[in-house]
């Protein structure tokens, strides 16, 4: 991932309070940015405008950012042609995840579809072999598709010989449905117990051992303050937590500072790109984007924390968390790329319980 200098930083922020005071446009500013940041800034001010109600002048700025986009990198393109579906107004368009199938979508994307084998690889490389039943909680099991296949691939492997009970949880009453089927139907006669919660709702009542718990794209959805919170709760009753989540810098950033919105234009612009890659009808890649992916970039970029939606971290981050809250019993034992490249990155990060 890309980061602006603390010099570019301070002259963004004031070149946006300029352009929203006076109305500038953006052929003032080609010469001033450089060349590759240009298409950014422009994306950093037209959301600034749009979160401000200024419909029209949000279009004009995301147009001239439309025109220099290169490297696979179309983030502006992406909200052009959102703008364009929804009126000119930046506006959330769906509740996230309340229907499954964009995200099903999403997880079948070749390079979304890669980065989880990778973590199911991942996994049985980092964690011990366990000599007795396992307990293992997924925490936002989605469809419950990827639980099937780090767990199938456990067995497998020899990593784990037997299942206990297989907890998942998950706020959307569609995903937990179809989780409990698909992972009932993968392991016929083992305990499946389900939780219609976020792990903020519940972490404070958990009160059994859990071998493995596994997080995937999900502990992203609240902020850092609330995930120590309930990473804390979660210690007494784990040995061991894995984690899959995108590399990002959209947590600690302030509401409407250049550092969120040229990590949201990096992270979302990459990914929304994945899907839009992919060979599927219009209309499926387009309801996965706006119902799934343009919710979330959305919400980041016009609401403020304890409001929006994702709060996604630097693997930095990530780690002192974990160290802060989980240590000294909690030991470092895998921080592996699933896929990177100079924007953006999914990765697999475990914590266990050291000897």
């Amino acid at each position: 991932m890309l980061f602006l200098s603390t010099q570019e930083k301070n002259q963004w922020a004031q070149y946006a309070k300029d352009i929203v005071k006076n109305d500038l446009k953006p052929v003032s500013y080609g010469a001033k940015i450089r060349k590759n940041l240009f298409s950014p800034f422009c994306f950093y001010i037209g959301t600034l405008l749009a979160a401000q109600g200024h419909h029209h002048r949000c279009i004009e700025w995301i147009k001239a950012g439309t025109i220099c986009e290169e490297d696979g990198l179309f983030s502006s393109t992406f909200l052009m042609g959102f703008l364009q579906r929804h009126g000119g107004k930046m506006i959330i368009p769906a509740v996230a995840f309340r229907d499954p199938r964009p995200f099903v979508h999403f997880s079948n994307v070749p390079n979304i579809k890669n980065a989880r084998k990778q973590l199911v690889h991942q996994c049985a490389q980092t964690l011990p072999s366990f000599d007795k039943p396992v307990r293992f909680m997924d925490i936002g099991c989605g469809d419950g598709a990827l639980t099937v296949m780090i767990l199938s691939h456990l067995l497998e492997s020899k990593k784990v010989s037997e299942l206990s009970e297989i907890h998942l949880v998950d706020p959307s009453p569609a995903m937990i449905s179809l989780a409990k089927k698909s992972v009932g139907d993968a392991f016929p006669g083992i305990s499946i117990t389900t939780e219609n919660a976020c792990i903020q709702d519940c972490s404070a009542g958990i009160c059994q051992h859990y071998d493995i718990a596994f997080s995937s794209l999900a502990y992203h959805h609240m902020p850092i303050e609330d995930k120590r919170i309930h990473l804390a709760r979660l210690k007494p009753w784990i040995d061991h937590f894995v984690l899959f989540e995108m590399d990002a810098n959209n947590d600690t950033p302030d509401l409407f500072s250049p550092d969120l919105a040229f990590s949201v234009y990096q992270s979302y612009g990459r990914i929304i790109d994945f899907v839009f890659a992919h060979d599927a009808p219009l209309d499926v890649v387009t309801d996965c984007v706006d119902s799934f992916l343009m919710t979330e970039l959305v919400s980041i970029l016009t609401q403020p924390r304890g409001e929006r939606t994702d709060y996604h971290m630097l693997r930095t981050q990530w780690n002192d968390l974990f160290k802060t809250v989980l240590g000294p019993e909690f030991l470092l034992q895998c921080d592996s790329a699933c896929y990177a490249d100079e924007y953006m990155a999914l990765f697999t990060m475990h914590y266990g319980r050291g000897e």
